[in-house]
């Protein structure tokens, strides 16, 4: 079993990015340029590594490799925009790392890239990138090819080498839920089970009660044996259930045009552990958005612009403007559910706007992350 944060430290320490692995500040998946690059790198990386696993490290600055971490990215349904793409699409996995140095709402993300014998193209463009276009890494870039393609056998070893030297150990393990339980979230009940005699779940989140139902708030979940977290939220309430074989999340979201009170399921998550050392995530999507009349929405959508349009113009905002300022992510999402097709680019477009505004910033970044789980946007 692979510790995911040591295997991250190894990967940094190994000179540069290579043919086997490159280093992001961070994604961009939000514009189509940015799509487009995250492609060509998965593309690359895949033909260049038919036999070994390759790797991209987000959250690393590219001059001297500080980790800064980025945000905790759990969109499972990003191998939908490989598949979309990329013809003879490799399979990929985004997880999560935290670091001892990073607040815990940022981690070092990973993007394993398995190997495949057949070369990968771009059966469709986008952006600036032609159909059939195919991509190899020559050094540290991503090229695209000019000419016949000659697979490339010399980072086996390499890469053996350096999974091999990331192994877990029972002081990994300890280590962690040590610092899980003692030290990140003394303060929120943590608590933690052995599942198989192997794998080991921490948890911490605060209780509160919402018309009858009890919910953990503020949760954070990791599997210490990898070194990964497998859901963190600001802000979403989850209700947890397990047994000897399964860990399974239920994500609630608030949503509602007045108050922050209506409770809707978002998405079921099931960790299945099995006697062999494998276990597996099964995903399903659970939401669907509550309908309010048109008129209603044409309004909150008017008013959503015109606080906006005072942003951009550096208005001061009253605290009635403040007030629907927080709740302008969540009001512009759920007009985009309900038909107002353009509401989804309205609030992409006012991400810089919001950020001086801390709590309509995390009210944002946690839109856009319903958003994702709920359809990725492939276009």
């Amino acid at each position: 079993m692979i510790n995911k944060r040591l295997l991250i430290k190894n990967l940094l320490a190994h000179n540069d990015e290579s043919s086997f692995y490159d280093k992001k500040r961070q994604l961009n998946l939000h514009t189509k340029e940015g799509k487009a690059k995250f492609l060509k790198h998965i593309c690359a990386l895949s033909n260049s590594n038919p036999t070994n696993n390759s790797y991209i490290v987000v959250g690393v600055e590219d001059q001297d490799n500080e980790i800064v971490g980025d945000d905790f990215f759990d969109d499972s349904r990003i191998q939908n925009l490989v598949n979309a793409f990329l013809e003879n699409p490799p399979k990929i996995q985004y997880e999560n790392v935290p670091f001892p140095n990073l607040p815990k709402d940022r981690v070092v993300g990973l993007v394993t890239i398995r190997p495949k014998n057949k070369v990968s193209f771009f059966k469709k463009g986008i952006y600036n990138i032609m159909p059939d276009t195919v991509f190899v890494r020559v050094g540290s870039n991503s090229m695209p090819l000019d000419g016949p393609f000659e697979k490339n056998y010399q980072n086996t070893e390499t890469v053996i080498g350096i999974e091999n030297n990331s192994r877990n150990s029972i002081a990994y393990t300890l280590d962690g839920v040590i610092d899980f339980m003692n030290v990140k979230h003394k303060d929120i009940s943590p608590k933690y089970k052995v599942f198989k005699e192997l794998f080991v779940i921490c948890w911490a989140g605060t209780k509160r009660k919402v018309r009858e139902q009890t919910f953990l708030s503020r949760v954070d979940i990791a599997l210490i044996n990898e070194q990964i977290k497998l859901f963190y939220s600001a802000q979403d309430d989850v209700t947890i259930e397990y047994n000897d074989d399964t860990f399974t999340i239920i994500e609630y979201v608030p949503l509602g045009l007045n108050d922050q009170t209506s409770y809707y399921p978002l998405e079921k998550q099931t960790i299945r552990f099995f006697d062999n050392g494998y276990y597996k995530i099964d995903r399903q999507m659970l939401f669907e958005p509550p309908e309010y009349s048109r008129k209603m929405l044409f309004h909150i959508y008017n008013s959503n612009q015109a606080l906006i349009d005072k942003l951009q113009k550096g208005f001061d905002l009253s605290e009635r403007e403040l007030r629907d300022l927080y709740n302008l992510p969540s009001t512009f999402m759920i007009c985009y559910l309900n038909g107002f097709d353009e509401a989804k680019q309205k609030l992409i477009d006012a991400k810089l706007l919001l950020k001086p505004f801390p709590k309509a910033y995390v009210a944002f970044k946690e839109a856009m992350r319903i958003l994702r789980k709920m359809k990725y946007d492939v276009g």
